[in-house]
Order: C-alpha cells, then sequence, then structure tokens
C-alpha cells in the first residue's frame, strides 16, 4: 500500500529551466564563454550541478571548478522570476496529502538552491522530506537518497512511489525498489524515458493522481 510519494524538483514539481538558462548564461558571460539555448538547458538538466555545467562549457574549457562555484554563488540565491508551477498541481498535491500520503523531495539540485525555490512556491512544511545535493549521498540514479527519504519518513522504500520527469529518476525508482511513474511534462520524451527503463507515464498532474490513488 502507497504511503509516500517522493519527486524529483526540476520539470516535475516545477519549471525552472528559465531560471536555470539564465544563471548558467550569467556565469559563461563572466567567464567569456557563449550562452546556451533553451533546449540545450533542457538536455543538460538532471544529473546535478557540476554536471550541467560541464555540459555547458565549450569543449577544451580548463576551469570547470571555477566556473562550478561562480554558477553555484549566484544560483543559491536567486529571485526564481521566471519558475512556475504546473497545471493542476496545487490541486493533486493537496489531495495526496489529504489521502494522509507523505510527501518528499528528492533532487539532483544543490540543496541551498532546492530549499531556495521551494519555500516560494510552497508554503513551510509542506513536503516531509527535502533532501538535494549536500554531498553526503552520491546523486541520482544511485538509491542513497531516496531510501535515506522513506527511513526519515518511516516508511519502507516498497511503499514509497518516485515521480520524475528524467533519466536518473526512471532508474532511481528501480534502483531504490519503489514504483516509478515518469513525468512527461518535463525535460525528457517518452522514447528517452522508455529507454531508461521506465514503464508506466503520466502525462499530466491529473493522471498522476488517478495512478497513485490506485496505489492506495
Amino acid at each position: 500500500m502507497l504511503k509516500a510519494v517522493l519527486f524529483d524538483l526540476d520539470g516535475t514539481l516545477l519549471d525552472t529551466v528559465p531560471d536555470i538558462r539564465s544563471c548558467v548564461n550569467g556565469m559563461l558571460a563572466r567567464r567569456g564563454y557563449p550562452a546556451i539555448s533553451y533546449a540545450q538547458t533542457c538536455a543538460f538538466v538532471g544529473d546535478g550541478a557540476k554536471m550541467l555545467i560541464e555540459r555547458a562549457l565549450p569543449k577544451g574549457a580548463d576551469d570547470l571548478d571555477a566556473c562550478y562555484e561562480d554558477f553555484r554563488t549566484h544560483f543559491a540565491r536567486i529571485g526564481n522570476e521566471r519558475t512556475r508551477l504546473y497545471p493542476n498541481e496545487e490541486e493533486v498535491l493537496a489531495a495526496l496529502k489529504a489521502r494522509g500520503l507523505k510527501l518528499a523531495v528528492v533532487t539532483n539540485k544543490p540543496q541551498d538552491a532546492a530549499e531556495n525555490v521551494l519555500k516560494q512556491f510552497f508554503p513551510a512544511g509542506y513536503f516531509d522530506f527535502i533532501g538535494g545535493d549536500t554531498g553526503m549521498f552520491p546523486c541520482k540514479p544511485d538509491p542513497s537518497l531516496a531510501r535515506y527519504a522513506a527511513l526519515t519518513m518511516r516508511v519502507a522504500p516498497a511503499e514509497c512511489a518516485f515521480v520524475g520527469d528524467g533519466e536518473p529518476d526512471a532508474r532511481v525508482a528501480k534502483n531504490a525498489q519503489m514504483y516509478g511513474v515518469s513525468a512527461l511534462w518535463g525535460y525528457r520524451t517518452r522514447e528517452q524515458l522508455s529507454a531508461a527503463g521506465a514503464a508506466c507515464f503520466a502525462e499530466n498532474f491529473l493522471a498522476l493522481q488517478k495512478i497513485l490513488e490506485k496505489l492506495c
């Protein structure tokens, strides 16, 4: 029986790519590198901030660490003016909470940046667990942080669903032995997610609600 739902953040709970792109391009401009496009940003996100910066830099750039620190410093305090919730998201999350389900966030986004953006869109204490990249656990698809989230919420991994829009999310659900649902409203196609092992898909939040309620 389902007792908790773990969500990815970027492309799943919030459409953050416009702000991510702005922050990456600010760093690239300061370092004298060319900007990246919206499509490139969508393709580059999902595997953690350092991998994002590595992908954004031109081939042969030798200052990855400095660029990453530049990005991180600015990213932790951005205003997230371009970030948006998805249609019907608030109603669906409220309905899941009303059923008694615990809600968590497990993201490869840096912890401080994750907390910063979530507090702008959700009330304090809305999520029972928020876990980002602190260096304590490897990034997804490693299952350690997802399992730690379940442990913290006092539920078994088998009693959790993991919802995300990326390949790492599809893989971490399997690795953590959770029920995986791939979100098709994010930054990856059904074909990309299928290739990563995804088998259950939700077109939107209302479809996700129906899937999860069947597991309760």
